[in-house]
């Protein structure tokens, strides 16, 4: 007999740094901090993105030397963005989980050149979609709910057989982390990855700069329909429930700075699961701008920033400036 999906734990501390983020504290450290990082089908380029002044796309021969110095630094999580240009992309998916994949060719090689690092994948079909919608659609435009979440399940056990250490679904479908789940024991892979669950994801303008960084805008209408409305607290909430009922390990609000009300919410109802908030692509594009035009100083909005989010009840942020915060954590550990 298995136990219940929700009670599976050795998920959830399979690796040093999931056993840190079980630990609550109000201090900025590497620990608290997750990268994310998009990873090119073009493994020779590195791609600057425009409407996110330094931060750029990596092929895979290119990640390596940007990676080592921020390790050295104390980096002990990523979160991996597969981008496809060269791949075709289509209305079932097919390069989400294939072997060209960008993503799954990167996991065995970053392994090998940081074993310590933690490794997570977001797992969703936009980028390689036609459409560039988050599930498979009925002909009429409309979500296919139920071939939606059979695709995202096989998509993340191929992140998992890659060897990553958690799958992050972001697609915002019912029931997909409880089908994940389903076939990661299937897999036998249930006690080696943790589900970090994109659970209070909101429908926001803040997306803008990510969905040009992830070449992965909608061909047509929006993501109102599956991602929550901003005013939604309630909705959040049962998102959270439901997702801890199917078995999620660790828990997202998305975006970060203008949902703080649901990041504490999430965290008083929920205190025993993990919490991350994800300062999205328009968060570092607004800030970083409003630092260039010298409306404040970057390094102390930013931090103000990071503390607000640790105070309403984050354990790890997922943040773009992680490199230059660790920048910053490097210089106060020598002074």
């Amino acid at each position: 007999m298995f136990p219940q999906k929700n009670h599976y734990l050795h998920s959830a501390i399979g690796h040093p740094t999931l056993r840190e983020w079980q630990s609550i504290n109000h201090q900025i450290t590497p620990k608290n901090l997750m990268y994310p990082i998009f990873v090119i089908d073009e493994e020779n380029e590195e791609q600057p993105i425009d409407a996110m002044p330094g931060v750029s796309r990596f092929g895979i021969n290119r990640l390596r030397a940007h990676l080592e110095p921020l390790v050295a630094k104390g980096l002990s999580s990523v979160l991996l963005f597969g981008v496809i240009s060269q791949l075709p992309k289509d209305d079932q998916a097919f390069h989400a989980d294939s072997n060209e994949n960008p993503v799954i060719k990167v996991i065995p090689k970053l392994k090998e050149w940081f074993p310590e690092l933690l490794i997570a994948c977001d797992v969703c079909l936009c980028p390689y979609m036609s459409h560039g919608h988050c599930g498979v659609l009925h002909t009429d435009g409309t979500i296919n709910n139920s071939l939606s979440i059979k695709r995202i399940a096989e998509v993340a056990v191929a992140y998992a057989k890659a060897g990553a250490h958690v799958v992050a679904p972001s697609d915002m479908m019912d029931g997909r982390v409880g089908a994940i789940k389903e076939l990661l024991i299937k897999n036998d892979l249930v006690h080696k990855v943790a589900v970090l669950s994109y659970a209070a994801k909101f429908s926001s303008t803040f997306y803008g700069p990510f969905r040009d960084a992830a070449k992965s805008k909608p061909a047509f209408g929006d993501r109102k329909c599956y991602q929550l409305p901003p005013g939604g607290e309630g909705l959040a909430l049962r998102s959270t429930t439901r997702d801890i009922q199917e078995g999620a390990d660790m828990l997202m609000v998305k975006p970060a700075l203008a949902f703080l009300d649901i990041v504490k919410q999430t965290k008083q109802t929920h205190p025993e699961y993990p919490l991350f908030a994800y300062q999205v692509s328009g968060e570092y594009a607004m800030i970083y701008h409003a630092a260039q035009k010298g409306a404040f100083e970057l390094k102390v909005a930013l931090q103000e920033i990071l503390l607000s989010m640790r105070r309403a009840g984050a354990d790890v942020i997922i943040s773009y400036f992680t490199p230059m915060i660790l920048d910053w954590l490097t210089l106060k550990s020598k002074i």
